[in-house]
This record gives structure tokens, C-alpha cells and sequence, in this order.
């Protein structure tokens, strides 16, 4: 019986998803030998020679229970791992950023720390940088007052993310080593995705939250997140405008919604306006794009 599978996206960076795969096949070899896991990598439409590399290193290195599969599109981050749950046999999911390199077996104690609580719907591995200082994984829902918090900067501060020593209650974890029983994922309807990148991992733990199940960030666990992006800042800023304006509209009132708004706008005028003032192009474009999204 498969007790988990491991979702990985794959989008333009074969390499590093073919170090993520070892390095889960090397740790966790005895498990993959007994069926309890399975690893699932979804190339998210390329459109270049990913898959075709991946494929010839699974086949290469002999390992067993991977399986690479392709999808007909890219619908961004919670469309493709949708897509890989759709092919997943485990009893719960494991979504784990490509650019990650596991370095011991806490994806297993994570496992069962959710199979032995009922309450827990979802568990966020806190991961780290090459030099082993942590990363940011648990943070507080985008209350109006922690979007302003946000805009200011003061996420630094610890005001509405975290690290922790304990495992621990939060809001919402980051996806980059995001745990979900697999009935529970099925039964509040996957990740929207209405959202293509950035706050889907929110999202999904704001409506986990609502049926009654909570979200811990889980430390006892090494995993290196070398956050080799996909993407670039400036657009991983404007889709943050988007995903929570999204999330707004989609849960909460509508006058919060256009507090929120007022506030994303305000920013991005001012930012705006510094990049003119400074001929800085970066802010300019990046802010032009953001006021159009509000």
C-alpha cells in the first residue's frame, strides 16, 4: 500500500529536478523498495527537452517508483500538482519543490505525525538555506491588517511569518514541502486554480482551516530549498497582487476587499512613482503591471 506520494513540478529545469529525485531516491530508497512511496514528477508543459531528460534519468539510474508524466499545459503551480495528485496512489500527498535536496528521513516522521492526528489536515516542512539558517515556512492569513504589515515589509520582523524549533499550530505553510491527507485535499477541491502562482498554499490552508482540520509546520526534518526560481521577482510580485486580491474576493467581504485593494493600489502607485523619479525601469514596469492588476 502506498502511504504517500511525492508531487514534484518540473518547468525548464531538468537538472535540478533530477538532483531533487536523487536525492529522495537515495534517502529513502528502503521505502521506495517496499511500495510505501511513490514519487510523482509532473513536467509543467515545458515545451523544451525537460521531460525527455527526466524520463532518461529515471530509466538510467533504475529507479523504482518514479514516474514522470507530462501535461498538456501549464496552468501554473496548483494546476500541475492537481495534475500529479490525479495520477498519485498514496494515501496522502507530499508536495516537494524541485529545487529542494532532502538530506535525512523527516519526510517520514512528518507522515506519521499526520496519520497519528486526526486533526491535522496539512504539515509544512520547515526547510533551509545551503547554510542550514531557516527559511520562512510558517506564516498568519492575510488579515487586512497583516496586508498592510505585508506591504511595509515588516514579514521581516516576524510580525505575520515564523520559524520554529516546536512543531507548532500556523495559518498556512509554504508549498515548497506542503503534507495533505489526499481525502481531505479531494474533499475541500484541490488547489484553485483560478490562482496561477503564489498564495495557492494559502489558500488551500485557509480552506482546510474551514473544514475543521488545522495546519502545523513541522522542523524535525533537513531538507535544503536552494529557491532556484522559475520565475522572476517581478513576477512573482505582480501574482501576489493577484492571488490576494483573489483570495479577497473569493472569502471575504466585499468592503474588505476594497480595503485591500486601496492598499495594494497605494503601494503601487508610490513604488511607481520612486521608479520614475529614479529612471529605475525595475520599479517602473514591475508597478505599472501591479496598478493594472488593481
Amino acid at each position: 500500500m502506498v502511504k504517500l506520494s511525492i508531487v514534484t513540478l518540473n518547468y525548464k529545469t531538468p537538472g535540478v529536478t533530477s538532483e531533487c529525485i536523487d536525492s529522495v531516491q537515495q534517502i529513502l530508497k528502503e521505502e521506495f523498495e517496499n511500495g510505501v512511496l511513490e514519487h510523482i514528477i509532473v513536467d509543467n508543459h515545458s515545451q523544451d527537452n525537460s521531460f525527455k531528460k527526466i524520463k532518461s534519468h529515471i530509466s538510467d539510474k533504475k529507479y523504482k517508483g518514479v514516474f514522470a508524466y507530462e501535461s498538456p499545459v501549464n496552468g501554473g503551480f496548483g494546476a500541475g500538482n492537481n495534475f500529479g495528485v490525479k495520477n498519485a496512489k498514496g494515501e496522502n500527498i507530499l508536495f516537494l519543490n524541485s529545487d529542494t535536496i532532502i538530506e535525512d528521513k523527516g519526510i517520514m516522521k512528518m507522515l506519521s505525525f499526520l496519520e497519528d492526528n486526526k486533526n491535522a489536515g496539512v504539515i509544512g516542512g520547515q526547510l533551509k538555506n545551503k547554510d542550514g539558517t531557516p527559511q520562512v515556512a510558517g506564516w498568519k492569513f492575510y488579515s487586512i491588517i497583516n496586508v498592510f504589515f505585508l506591504l511595509l515589509g515588516f514579514e521581516r520582523f516576524g510580525l505575520i511569518s515564523s520559524v520554529s524549533d516546536n512543531i507548532k499550530k500556523v495559518d498556512w505553510v509554504t508549498g515548497g514541502c506542503f503534507m495533505i491527507k489526499k481525502n481531505i485535499f479531494e474533499k475541500i477541491g484541490e488547489f484553485d486554480e483560478k490562482i496561477f502562482m503564489y498564495t495557492e498554499d494559502m489558500e488551500l490552508c485557509y480552506r482546510v482551516k474551514k473544514s475543521g482540520f488545522d495546519t502545523y509546520l513541522y522542523p524535525n526534518i533537513s531538507i535544503i530549498h536552494l529557491s532556484q526560481r522559475s520565475s522572476n521577482r517581478s513576477f512573482a510580485i505582480v501574482n501576489i497582487y493577484k492571488g490576494i486580491l483573489y483570495f479577497y474576493k473569493k472569502h471575504k467581504p466585499l468592503w474588505q476587499y476594497f480595503v485591500v485593494k486601496l492598499l495594494l493600489k497605494s503601494k503601487a502607485l508610490i513604488l511607481n512613482s520612486v521608479g520614475r523619479l529614479t529612471a529605475n525601469s525595475y520599479l517602473t514596469e514591475t508597478y505599472e503591471k501591479a496598478i493594472a492588476v488593481c
